[in-house]
């Protein structure tokens, strides 16, 4: 399965849906994990802590075409039009 993990956008959320620790367990069963560039920053997680895990960087728009999208906050109306 494709998981998307999007870069929150909302004010003052710099959590992220996903370690790199939970990406590696999700590609090592088997998915392939999308992220968002710079998705992980705001909490402390790195590009290249998400690509040593087996993951992808990809642009907004292809985390949001996943078939499962991980988030911290519900998606706004600009999420939405993606």
């Amino acid at each position: 399965m494709k998981i998307g993990v999007p870069k929150e956008i909302k004010d003052k959320e710099n959590r992220v849906a996903l370690t790199p620790a939970g990406a590696r367990a999700l590609v090592e069963a088997g998915h392939e994990v999308l992220v968002q560039g710079g998705a992980g920053l705001g909490s402390g997680f790195l590009d290249t802590e998400y690509l040593a895990a087996g993951a992808r960087s990809v642009g907004v728009e292809e985390a949001w075409d996943a078939e499962l999208v991980l988030k911290v906050k519900n998606p706004s109306n600009r999420n939405m039009a993606i």
